[in-house]
């Protein structure tokens, strides 16, 4: 059992003061794997007023500077690439194929913060005047448990690119995970000051960051509710925010799409991250007259979905991250049965052989309408509904009638009609015939999805603020 009870502030790791030990639970058998101690509010000032110092002179460094720097952070995180994979499928419950792609994404997103800092002029002229794009301060980021590495390795990379320090709160049932990158980090060689982790809980961290003067900026990744606690603290002193939450997205099959190619699509969309995604795409539109033919191309898909130990190569859909995740999933599941909703694969309980750990049956409900809440809240599990139109124009109703707007998915033989539906839905992302990521793309919400973007030039320069010069 292995305990963690070191942070990581002013270049050094450090006990933390807090006195509280947090367990760390397997979600693959439910044994406990360690404990983590946690920082306290007396820490999280510490690692503010470090980030604060530091911002003085790294907000001065050269874009080649800046360069080398992430050039080092990535260089030392390649070389212990099955530790990443490993930790990850250990402690979240990741399934291979997610630590591996998620591994790729946190190389990857040093890669787009270094290709911008090449083609990225932070001085500008507008009208008479130069505007010169500066440094916003120190940004707070606060992530969550689902890919936490992946999420400290976007924001951070990109505070580098703009000039910020940082003061990260990652989730604490992720403890090993940080203390991987943390050692990556440390290595890299950055100056003292430039991150500064704080393993702890929301409410004494999280609020900490969200409520102190010297806190810039924050930047967070999670629910709905969450950022909405995080935007309320942070007006008092009028932080800038960028907020990625919650997701409920549409997946909108038309009728003219290949099914063999669009449905096992569907599928993954709907599962990716054992359905704990923001971004999966929870609710499928399918026009009436295919849904017979939809439902016998699901019902055989997930008949040979692999569900399982996430080690195995072979497996789709691992565990919840923790019991009361995977209780969570079940209470919506029986939400469907109630409202009438129809069970064509999955439904409640463990699957056979697997009652030992969190894991859920891949669940796809029919006869599911829009109001239900099953197709209105975020479950976070790997639940689908099938809900069907008649037209087109219904078809964007129903993807559009939503209280989110993070992502969405559209297929058609047809590119121009696709896209032509595409730019009609309400959401920071739509996925035209494919599942994918452009890193150099901004992401983030439309309505109660979030504020602010992430990723590319847009993402940048929410950590940059106009400075105009007028002559």
């Amino acid at each position: 059992m292995k305990t963690i009870d070191k942070i990581y502030i002013n270049g050094e790791f450090v006990t933390p003061k807090g006195t509280e030990y947090f367990d760390l639970i397997s979600p693959t058998t439910n044994e406990k794997l360690g404990q983590v101690l946690l920082g306290n509010k007396e820490d999280t000032i510490d690692a503010i007023e470090a980030a604060k110092t530091a911002f003085k002179t790294f907000s001065l460094t050269t874009k080649a500077e800046r360069i080398q720097y992430l050039q080092n952070l990535q260089a030392s995180i390649k070389k212990r690439k099955q530790e990443f994979i490993d930790v990850m499928i250990e402690e979240y419950g990741g399934t291979f194929q997610f630590a591996t792609v998620s591994f790729d994404y946190i190389l990857k997103s040093f890669d787009s913060a270094i290709n911008l800092l090449g083609t990225y002029s932070f001085n500008k002229t507008m009208g008479q005047s130069e505007v010169q794009m500066a440094p916003i301060g120190v940004v707070g980021i606060i992530i969550p448990w689902n890919s936490s590495n992946g999420f400290i390795c976007g924001k951070l990379a990109t505070a580098i690119a703009a000039g910020c320090t940082t003061v990260i709160k990652p989730s604490e049932m992720s403890a090993q995970q940080t203390q991987l990158i943390l050692e990556c980090f440390h290595e890299a060689g950055l100056p003292k000051g430039v991150f500064n982790i704080v393993n702890g809980l929301g409410e004494i961290v999280g609020a900490e960051i969200s409520r102190n003067p010297d806190i810039s900026k924050i930047s967070f990744t999670g629910s709905t509710v969450v950022g909405k606690m995080i935007a309320k603290e942070a007006v008092d002193n009028l932080k800038r925010v960028t907020l990625e939450l919650g997701g409920k997205s549409p997946n909108i099959i038309l009728d003219d799409a290949d099914l063999s190619k669009a449905i096992p699509m569907a599928v993954a969309a709907a599962f990716m991250n054992s359905g704990q995604a923001c971004v999966a795409g929870t609710r499928l539109l399918v026009q009436e007259n295919k849904l017979d033919e939809v439902k016998t191309l699901i019902s055989n898909i997930a008949s040979k979905t692999i569900v399982g130990d996430p080690k195995n190569e072979n497996t789709a859909v691992g565990p919840m991250v923790s019991n009361k995740q995977f209780e969570r999933v079940q209470n919506y599941i029986q939400i469907g049965i109630n409202e009438g909703a129809e069970i064509l694969v999955g439904g409640l309980g463990k699957p056979t052989g697997l009652e030992n750990g969190n894991f859920v049956k891949p669940t796809v409900f029919v006869n599911v309408n829009n109001q239900m809440r099953i197709a209105r809240e975020e479950i976070f599990g790997p639940v689908l509904s099938i809900i069907t139109y008649k037209t087109e124009e219904e078809a964007i109703e129903i993807a559009n009638d939503t209280t989110y707007g993070l992502q969405a998915y559209v297929s058609s033989a047809d590119e121009e009609r696709a896209y032509r539906v595409a730019s009609q839905i309400n959401a920071g992302r739509v996925q035209v015939n494919t599942i994918g990521h452009d890193p150099m793309a901004p992401f983030g919400g439309f309505k109660q999805s979030g504020i602010g973007r992430e990723f590319g030039t847009i993402g940048l320069e929410a950590y940059l603020e106009p400075r105009a010069l007028i002559r």
